[in-house]
């Protein structure tokens, strides 16, 4: 089991929204990695947009302090903005780039996402991001 469960939008959306095609997945996914889990602030972000009106769940997946966003991007900015630069063409957001620099801080990450993109991502410049997807 991983020590440290990160989650993207992605991941958050189709667990809170049973109209995601990928909610069933979410749950059960979410039943193998329960929380807590950890994020940043710009995939809340994503995820608070992509909801929308329906964004209660967040508000409370947040409030009972399942997921966490400890990530400080001030901290972190130049090699968030350099991995950008790096992944131009796929292109990497600012949320996956955080969350890439994230994977690089725990110990024994694990990314629960519906991104394929972190497929193609690369940590500490050529290790696979550990991920769960949909299959």
């Amino acid at each position: 089991m991983a020590a440290s469960v990160l989650v993207d939008a992605g991941f958050i959306v189709a667990l809170l929204s049973r109209r995601d095609s990928y909610h069933g997945w979410a749950a059960a996914t979410a039943e193998r990695f329960p929380p807590p889990w950890v994020t940043c602030e710009s995939a809340l972000s994503e995820a608070f947009h992509l909801l929308g009106a329906n964004a209660a769940a967040l508000r409370a997946l947040l409030r009972r302090r399942a997921a966490a966003a400890p990530f400080d991007l001030d901290d972190h900015l130049e090699t968030v903005l350099k991995f950008m630069q790096k992944y131009h063409d796929v292109p990497a957001s600012l949320a996956d780039a955080s969350i890439v620099r994230m994977t690089e801080m725990l110990a024994e990450p694990m990314l629960l996402t519906t991104d394929t993109d972190f497929r193609i991502y690369r940590r500490h410049g050529r290790q696979a991001i550990p991920c769960v997807l949909p299959t």
